[in-house]
């Protein structure tokens, strides 16, 4: 969840710490902190709130050693004290991940005398590696994390040594390649414009990164080759260009997110044919957006392909103790692949023999070690922690999954439909008018989002996205559970948003209209279907017009559209869209 980026080399580490924190923004941004090694001592700067609060503290600093760290809280509140960087004797770390067995390694060192001054788990690491520290920082790390349960990507400097040692199991963290110059960091964008080599740590891994040179080692310290693949991440498309919020610019960039999305399965279908053959159920996993992908893969792959399907979220899925059977794929959706849940989904579902489907946006992630096959989502760098363009990668890469499986090539009629969804999802982008029903909703109780079958889920994305960005409440609902609780909840401060777009359907998600309406709450009502707005117009309050397509894609223009009404709320409401509170990108850790 929290980012981390070090540096060793000829350059000033304070800038190039400072402006890869904020690239790493995105992954938390309770706290900020960094750790200079300058003349022949250890500068520690941390504060709680955004990375720009590091700023004016930073004026002045000047040191060819240094990590950084933006953190989303797990143990301890946000604070200064419980920042990043932390430190024991000469000994300083930033850590991302969850150390499990943190109490009782703290227990154990306090009964020999330690004093700890933060309240969270990764101070632990730093006492352990001070402890086992005999002049050799990389023996000392390999023998603290060989204490550690859980999840760690880490670094530590010294004092009197140029040269970071990082470590990693289960939290991601790649090295980059410069002259003269090398760094470490969570992920490629941090090092966006400034590396253009790097390597993927693997779990167990233990590097000295110096700026003549890297050195990786395994779990026994043994010298290993990792790969050196090219830094896919491009400094230029992490701009907000003429948009006020990266939320906004990633929805109007929806269109690109699907047009790339398709042209990119063409490089994985026959190896997911090859994988899906002989298939006879599917379960879908993923964690809050991505399950709501997964419930329209469900629909996809029932419709199309007419073999059973489900959808489950990956954290309750990875614990049920699933029964798989001969013939079952999983597919795992993650838009960064790190997703700790997914992952150990995925990798419970491989160990019994399923075959394993990667979706995701990041295709040098875990998730993507753990698959047969990876499905690419080609929505690219997605700075804002509520997903959109992510969302509807997804889903066109599941609409294509389903048709594969259902043996439709690629000249298919279904497949045709797919191509003229990006000049759709554009016409809503541009053109959708949101801002009178988000202020309806900015002033409500309560947003409840309903529809019924492929509109149901939608309508929990609806739901989540608000929740995610304004924090108000609500929940997204099967238009025809109305009658079954929910109705008790609706008065005159409360707003229903129905989604509407299959027309075999029509006529029953009218009647819940009417029924809201009766009861005195406000409703308003997304659709394409025709003749529905002269029915309803003395009973809904507001309308928003979708352009007409297949009911099956309906959800790459209706999520577009209950997306761009959370973000217009969030505005009104004076919210931060890109940065939600206690909320973080990546959920690295259960």
């Amino acid at each position: 969840m929290c980012g981390i980026i070090g540096y060793v080399g000829k350059r000033n580490a304070a800038k190039i710490i400072y402006e890869g924190l904020k690239r790493l923004e995105y992954r938390g941004y309770d706290s900020a902190g960094a750790a200079f090694i300058c003349g022949g001592k250890t500068a520690v700067i941390k504060k709680e709130g955004k990375v720009e609060a590091l700023a004016p503290y930073l004026n002045g600093v000047y040191a060819n050693v240094g990590i950084g760290h933006t953190r989303w809280a797990t143990h301890g509140k946000p604070s200064d004290i419980n920042a990043h960087p932390h430190s024991a004797g000469e000994i300083t770390i930033v850590h991302n991940g969850i150390i499990e067995n943190y109490a009782e390694l703290k227990e154990t060192l306090l009964r020999d005398g330690v004093a700890f001054s933060s309240d969270t788990d990764s101070e632990v690491a730093a006492h352990l590696i001070n402890k086992f520290y005999k002049g050799d920082l990389t023996e000392a790390v390999s023998q603290a994390v060989k204490m550690l349960k859980g999840s760690y990507a880490l670094m530590a400097i010294r004092a009197d040594e140029n040269r970071i040692v990082a470590a990693r199991y289960k939290s991601p963290l790649i090295i980059g390649y410069g002259g003269g110059e090398n760094f470490c960091a969570s992920d490629e964008p941090a090092l966006a414009g400034i590396c253009e080599r790097i390597t993927v740590l693997e779990d167990g891994d233990i590097a000295e990164i110096t700026a003549d040179g890297v050195n990786i080692y395994d779990g026994n310290l043994q010298l290993v080759i990792r790969g050196v693949l090219p830094n896919l991440a491009v400094s230029e498309s992490l701009g907000l260009g003429d948009c006020p919020h990266y939320m906004l610019k990633e929805l109007k960039e929806v269109p690109k997110s699907v047009q790339f999305t398709h042209k990119a399965f063409a490089d994985v279908e026959e190896k997911l044919k090859t994988a899906l053959s002989g298939v006879s159920r599917v379960i879908f996993v993923g964690c809050g957006t991505a399950y709501h992908a997964a419930l329209i893969g469900k629909r996809y792959v029932e419709s199309f392909a007419r073999i059973p399907a489900e959808a489950e979220t990956a954290g309750e899925f990875r614990y049920k103790n699933p029964v798989f059977g001969a013939g079952t794929a999983v597919f795992a959706i993650s838009q960064s692949g790190e997703t700790a849940d997914t992952v150990e989904a995925a990798r419970l579902a491989k160990s019994e023999g399923a075959k394993v489907i990667a979706v995701t946006n990041c295709l040098r992630s875990e998730l993507t070690r753990a698959a047969d096959v990876v499905v690419p989502v080609a929505a690219g760098p997605e700075i804002c922690v509520a997903a959109t363009k992510s969302y509807t990668g997804q889903v066109a890469a599941l609409y294509l999954c389903a048709l594969t499986l259902a043996g439709e090539n690629a000249d298919g009629e279904r497949r045709k439909l797919l191509w003229e969804m990006p000049k759709l999802c554009k016409k809503v982008a541009d053109n959708i008018d949101a801002g009178a029903l988000a202020q309806m909703c900015a002033c409500a109780r309560g947003v409840y989002f309903l529809g019924r079958d492929i509109d149901y889920a939608v309508a929990v994305e609806g739901s989540l996205k608000l929740k995610e960005v304004s924090y108000l409440q609500g929940e997204g609902y099967p238009a025809g559970e109305l009658k079954h609780g929910t109705l008790a909840l609706i008065d005159g401060a409360t707003v229903c948003v129905f989604i509407l777009t299959d027309a075999d359907l029509a006529g029953k998600t009218e009647n819940a209209v009417e029924q809201v309406v009766s009861r005195g709450g406000k409703a308003a009502v997304i659709t394409n279907v025709g003749g529905v707005e002269e029915r309803l117009k003395n009973k809904a309050e507001y309308f928003i017009a979708l352009p007409e397509c297949d009911k099956y894609l309906s959800p790459l223009v209706s999520a577009v559209a209950v997306q761009m009404l959370a973000y217009r709320t969030a505005v009104i409401l004076g919210r931060d869209p890109d940065k939600p509170r206690n909320l973080a990108k990546s959920v690295t850790v259960e």
